[in-house]
């Protein structure tokens, strides 16, 4: 069986420690744990690997956020992957910080990553992992928010967070959504 881990993000040095890049740091530490390094390709860097028999692909898209659809799009049909092996982790502004929140679907609530992927697979039902980054703006600072670095408070605690999201992803892989869900949502 094959899985789609796409950590979504922006390309660049002045995106790389910002909230909105949560996707690919988690990411980067699945292909730590599966041991695999991530080489430039089509639509972005892709790590290969396996986790308990199944072939993993994980995929950080170099489409910018906003168009990561066509990525997710071109890996699923070059590796033949389902749709119910695709899992995609992003950031949420509706969920305090480090909260995780796995679904199987549902609507991309104002992600802009999530609508793109949303028009160009013509669905909603595809899993999804959301890391929340609380919304502590100003009126009108959103951009400058997502964009912005993490704060010393967060920065503590990323690392831990990083590594609980990338244990719910291969999660995904090897026990499935429900039961991923079960055991991680919340935590």
């Amino acid at each position: 069986m094959k899985y789609l881990i796409v950590g979504l993000g922006n390309k660049g040095s002045e995106y790389e420690n910002t909230r909105h890049n949560i996707g690919f740091k988690v990411a980067e530490k699945i292909a730590e744990t599966l041991e695999v390094s991530f080489n430039t390709s089509n639509f972005g860097w892709l790590a290969e690997g396996k986790y308990k028999g199944r072939k993993v692909f994980v995929l950080k898209p170099d489409t910018y956020m906003n168009l990561s659809g066509n990525a997710v799009k071109y890996w699923m049909q070059k590796e033949n992957i389902p749709l119910e092996n695709v899992l995609i982790v992003t950031d949420d502004l509706a969920l305090p910080f480090g909260t995780l929140r796995m679904k199987g679907k549902g609507s991309d609530a104002g992600h802009n990553g999530l609508k793109n992927i949303n028009e160009v697979l013509q669905t909603q039902n595809y899993a999804r992992l959301r890391f929340g980054i609380s919304a502590d703006f100003s009126a009108g600072r959103q951009v400058d928010y997502v964009l912005g670095t993490w704060n010393e408070e967060e920065t503590e605690k990323l690392s831990e967070r990083i590594e609980t999201f990338s244990k719910a992803s291969l999660s995904f892989v090897f026990a499935g959504l429900n039961n991923t869900m079960s055991a991680f949502n919340g935590k």
